[in-house]
């Protein structure tokens, strides 16, 4: 009998540690297969490749400077709409909410996550992108014209699709998943802290910012990076309502590009081996983009982690 469970138990050991390694050679392969297919971008373009603005097909002359400031300026858009929103929605929910409401809203809140993506291009390029031309974006002109720095920000002409729009959209598509990590780290705080701090005279806004956030600290970063990476790598959404401009802008309201959305556009027509190399190449930066985006988010886990432990 206990020769048996110990057969069993090497099996299990050997059989989850497979499962691991296969994570790990599959990983390894992406990368090799990206390195393999960008280098003869890298050899023709260099390092200036990551900051060039060109993107010439006819010519063979390829820059990925304006799908590299499109991913991060959109991405950080969403993160911005994304955070504070999805952090209230979790306190509402776990602090504010009657208890008859707490699941209907968070259902409703979840299944936001289950729509698909071109259903969201669709929704931003027929409703959005209207409504933020004709009401927000000459709006946002005319109040920040005067003010120096933001009205670089929000200058040009009102066009509705852009770099904005696509930030929004993916503001809202990423909002479900900050929000239901945070309101399931928010649920993990012990009942008896709250009561403590209720009980010396806390408000309810004091018990959130001094015992739930700090608390959960670690979750609610993990939930941030987590909508992060998503909008990271967003495609069919964002391809409808970019714009899809190969140029660097100062303003928001400009048309532009990202690197999913360049690369969903234009890899079935891309013609020789340069083309192709180049849309790969960009693949492989926003992997490392991606990488380094998940390195920041286990820096900021281990530090917040260290504090607590002190």
């Amino acid at each position: 009998m206990l020769q048996r469970l110990a057969l069993v138990d090497v099996v299990f050991r050997r059989a989850t540690f497979s499962c691991a390694l296969l994570v790990l050679i599959l990983l390894g392969g992406v990368i090799l297969s990206l390195i393999q297919g960008s280098l003869p971008a890298l050899g023709a373009f260099g390092l200036g490749f990551v900051t060039s603005q060109s993107w010439n097909p006819v010519t063979e002359k390829f820059g990925g400077g304006p799908a590299i400031y499109g991913t991060l300026v959109t991405s950080a858009i969403a993160l911005v709409i994304a955070a504070p929103v999805g952090v209230g929605i979790a306190v509402f929910l776990t602090e504010l909410c009657p208890i008859a409401l707490r699941r209907p809203i968070g259902i409703a809140i979840e299944l936001l996550a289950g729509i698909p993506s071109i259903i969201y291009g669709i929704w931003g390029l027929f409703i959005l992108a209207p409504f933020l031309q004709t009401y927000v974006q000459p709006w946002l002109i005319n109040t920040f014209k005067e003010v120096p720095g933001l009205n670089l920000l929000f200058t040009g002409p009102p066009y509705g699709i852009g770099m904005l729009t696509a930030g929004v959209i993916l503001g809202v598509m990423v909002l479900p998943y900050v929000a239901s990590v945070c309101r399931d780290v928010f649920e993990t705080v012990p009942v008896v802290l709250k009561e403590a701090a209720f009980g010396i005279g806390c408000t309810t806004t004091e018990v959130v910012r001094h015992v739930v956030i700090p608390y959960t600290a670690v979750g609610v970063i993990g939930a941030i990076m987590l909508g992060l990476g998503r909008a990271l790598g967003e495609t069919m959404a964002v391809t409808f309502v970019i714009g899809n401009a190969h140029k660097i802008a100062t303003s928001i309201l400009a048309p532009g590009t990202t690197i999913s959305a360049t690369i969903a556009n234009e890899f079935t027509e891309a013609v020789g081996d340069l083309y192709t190399s180049s849309l790969v190449l960009l693949g492989l930066i926003l992997f490392v983009i991606t990488f380094v985006e998940l390195s920041i988010a286990r820096f900021l886990h281990m530090s917040v982690e260290r504090k607590g432990g002190g």
